[in-house]
């Protein structure tokens, strides 16, 4: 997909004559909006004139911010393309003069209705990032941050973007047996605490949300590595399991903080190493916004492996889809 191209056209044709681009406003449900977390990761970190806002798509519906306008891009993603949240979220959006950008698997679906550009993705196995919601949300930001104020770690990025298929690739085959492992020994628990921090919290979020909570209909929160220490590891012990991301780059040292105190006082603690991983190939000024791209592919490993020890199929739904919600 050329986004770049997308937002040229977007900021020529859209921006401009407003007097630029000045907000980007993130906009999901569920895992869609946990995609969205890297980017609005990176624009907080690097943007010193654009300024991101990432919100769940009910509260941008009865909460929007005010500076929401003729100078804001608004992406909304949803996988399905009619999640009405989100499908309201984007009509609300256009309504206050903003340009959409959505992106969804489905051709037919009501999100296109109320969009200026739609990014359509393909979905399946395949691990290229080109199919990856994350990581196309990613460098539409790239973009906008690049042709709005000029990025530093443009060219890096996108040296990035060209290696990250091959670490994955990779890293999926090194985790097969910790994966199986991990789903011996830990199928008859019923409680997961999931740690990371920087840009992967958000996917720390979504692997307690949706990977266990919703398809495997088991307990789990996110914590912040660096929030760890500020009350949640007064729960460790030997009975709860643990599972850490370890992230490559400047919170780094947060995550080794927390292991090395897992591993002294819980029994029960998976750790994913970005670095083992492979990911140090990345540039360093910009693998920040690389790891949870990396780990969205191998958790998916962890929760297929779990789900087929527990003969509980990930898509498999009690509410979702089932009821009147």
């Amino acid at each position: 997909m050329n986004t770049a191209a997308i937002i040229s056209s977007l900021i020529e044709q859209r921006f401009l004559p407003q007097g630029g681009l000045r907000q980007v406003f993130l906009v999901a449900c569920g895992g869609s909006l946990v995609d969205m977390y890297p980017a609005n990761y990176l624009l907080n970190s690097e943007a010193t004139t654009l300024h991101s806002y990432m919100m769940t798509a009910n509260e941008f519906v009865y909460a929007a911010p005010k500076t929401l306008g003729k100078q804001s891009l608004t992406i909304v993603c949803s996988h399905g393309g009619n999640t009405p949240e989100s499908v309201a979220a984007a009509k609300l959006a256009q309504s206050r003069g903003s340009v959409t950008v959505t992106l969804t698997h489905n051709e037919h679906a009501s999100l296109i209705d109320f969009s200026d550009s739609n990014l359509l993705y393909a979905w399946g196995e395949d691990s290229q990032v080109i199919n990856n919601p994350m990581a196309i949300i990613l460098s539409l930001c790239v973009e906008a941050l690049q042709q709005s104020e000029g990025f530093d770690g443009y060219a890096d990025f996108l040296t990035g973007m060209a290696q990250i298929d091959e670490v994955i690739a990779k890293a999926r085959c090194q985790v097969q047996v910790s994966s199986a492992a991990f789903a011996d020994r830990y199928a008859q628990e019923s409680l997961f605490y999931i740690l990371s921090s920087g840009a992967s919290y958000g996917h720390a979020y979504g692997f307690a949300i949706c990977s266990l909570m919703e398809m495997q209909w088991l307990n789990a929160a996110s914590i912040h590595s660096g929030e760890y220490f500020h009350g949640p590891f007064e729960v460790t012990d030997a009975t709860t399991p643990w599972i850490l991301m370890i992230n490559e780059g400047r919170t780094r040292a947060l995550d080794e903080r927390a292991r090395s105190f897992l591993q002294q006082y819980g029994e029960k603690v998976e750790i994913v190493d970005a670095r083992e991983l492979g990911l140090g190939v990345v540039p360093a000024s910009v693998v920040d916004y690389f790891n949870p791209v990396l780990f969205y592919s191998i958790m998916c490993e962890y929760r297929a492996a779990l789900a087929q020890v527990r003969q509980h199929p990930l898509e498999t739904r009690r509410y979702m889809g089932q009821v009147a919600y």
